[in-house]
This record gives structure tokens, sequence and C-alpha cells, in this order.
């Protein structure tokens, strides 16, 4: 009867707290948002970006439209290695998104986790390609409800590390395309 009230309690707990919300930001000082959108447009494409993902491919739906589900699997996350108390594990990390929302004339997308084994509740992140003057910016803003034994500066931190990869990325692509 005990662990029924620490649970209660626990739960309350957290759904109290506020959610974590973050945002991160890579400027790209050549490519133009028109170039850099149809990459973070392709859905299914995520593991191109991310040297460490082994995985992402389309599990449900049409690829562009709002409701299909993604599965993105891949090896050494610093974040969530740290948040069990190992330095580099074996550890597959993956995650189920769905495509919430898709606006290509506001180069903006909107996914959430539905299932993953990263301890992320209640996720929901927003991308979108800003044109600037001399190139563009991509914009990733994310919330999540607070993750037992993380920090939520550490999470910020795997953001802004994670878009400046992704960008650094997209921006190779493009000059291997010009040749």
């Amino acid at each position: 009867m005990e662990s029924a009230n620490i649970d209660h309690v626990t739960s309350e707990k957290n759904q109290t707290q506020p959610k974590w919300q973050g945002q991160a930001c890579a400027d790209l000082a050549g490519p133009k948002a028109d170039q850099i959108w149809p990459f973070v447009e392709y859905f299914f494409g995520l593991k191109r970006w991310f040297p460490t993902l082994t995985a992402c491919t389309g599990v449900e739906g049409v690829l562009g439209q709002p409701g299909c589900i993604r599965y993105c699997a891949g090896f050494n996350n610093a974040p969530f290695d740290r948040a069990i108390g190992q330095a580099k594990t074996s550890t597959l990390y993956w995650a189920k998104e769905k495509l919430l929302s898709i606006d290509p004339v506001a180069k903006t997308l909107s996914y959430t986790i539905i299932d993953s084994n990263i301890r992320f509740n209640s996720y929901v992140a927003t991308g979108r390609v800003v044109p600037k003057e001399e190139g563009c910016c991509i914009m990733w803003r994310y919330e999540v409800e607070p993750v037992n034994g993380w920090k939520h500066e550490d999470l910020d931190q795997w953001f802004e590390s994670a878009l400046q990869v992704m960008a650094r990325s997209m921006e190779k692509a493009l000059l291997g395309q010009a040749h």
C-alpha cells in the first residue's frame, strides 16, 4: 500500500514540473534556405546527417505527409551514456518519431517521439530553416518532460552539438554537389 502512495506522489510531482524547453540554431554562411530545406524536409533521411545513426527508415505512412513515422537508431550518444552513468556503451538507442506537421512554404516541420528507449516523455520538436542575407539558419526547438537522471543543460548542449553536426553535413553535401 505504501508503494502505491509513493507512485502517486511521484506521478503528481512529474505532472507539476514544467516541461524542459530549448532551442538551438546553426548558421550557414553560404547555403540558402531553399538549398537546405529539401534536406530537412526529407523526414526519413536523418541518417545521412548524423554519423552516429545506423538507421533512419520510414515504417508507416507516406513520406512528407503528417502522420508518417520514422524509426531512428544509433550508438555512442554521449548525453544518453552519461545519463546511465557510463562513458561509452554498446547500447542501441532508438526512437519512433511521428511527423505532426510540415509547411514547405514556411520551411517548418514538427514531430513527436511516440516510442523509444531514451526515456523522453511528451517530446515535441520543431525544425525550421530561416533565410538570412548571407545564407540561412537551421533552428530546432524542443519541449519534453524532465528526464530523471538528466540535467536540462546537458540536453541543451546535445541539441546544439547535434544541430551543428547536421548543418555541417548538409553544407558538405551541397559543396559536393557543386563539383
